[in-house]
């Protein structure tokens, strides 16, 4: 069972929907107990960093996914629920994050001829073996919509790396927390295939 943590930050039911599509049992929750039953956890969002973590603290979820994560389960942060796994945000300035993994959120640099938000299909550069991208090769093309991207403070977590005005950490792994600041239900059959590759961990 998959437990998709519901914290009023949306973009919830288009990531039940694609692991429903994978055949995977899911739940939308922010029950504790239910979450902590779970297998693997998924924290989506769609938002501001510092709303997103009042939610998260409003339900004491913040608590439950410190939890999980110290038993090695399985855990995928998603677009917002990448950036609130780091030390905090430029979007939101004196709002800590979850502070799981060491690294900030900045905002996307303007560029002559680039819109912020990112919005649209990119291509992603594959680094260090990440495990969410087995059977992936090439650059697959994955879908963004964004204005603050990650710089990791440790380079060796990052497993694909995008261009958007700067170079842009894409997705990232350590031990047993994944993260993706694209939305892999929104990217097709690429998304799927990392969808079904951490429903596998």
């Amino acid at each position: 069972m998959i437990a998709i943590i519901d914290y009023d930050a949306g973009n919830i039911k288009s990531v039940e929907k694609a692991f429903g599509a994978l055949g995977q049992a899911c739940v939308v929750t922010r029950d504790h107990d239910e979450i902590r039953r779970a297998d693997k956890v998924v924290l989506p969002g769609v938002g501001s960093f510092g709303m997103a973590m009042e939610q998260l603290k409003k339900y004491e979820l913040d608590k439950v996914i410190r939890e999980v994560t110290q038993e090695q389960k399985p855990f995928l942060g998603i677009c917002l629920g990448l950036q609130l796994l780091f030390e905090g945000s430029e979007e939101s300035e004196g709002v800590e994050g979850l502070h799981l993994l060491d690294g900030r959120i900045l905002r996307i640099p303007d560029k002559e001829g680039l819109k912020i938000p990112h919005i649209g299909w990119n291509s992603l550069t594959l680094k260090n073996g990440g495990r969410l991208f087995a059977g992936l090769s090439g650059q697959p093309y994955v879908y963004f919509v964004h204005s603050y991207y990650l710089k990791a403070a440790d380079a060796s977590i990052v497993k694909a790396q995008t261009e958007y005005s700067v170079d842009i950490h894409a997705s990232v792994e350590q031990g047993n927390i994944f993260a993706c600041q694209f939305h892999p239900e929104k990217s097709s059959a690429v998304g799927l295939q990392i969808l079904r590759n951490f429903a596998k961990i």
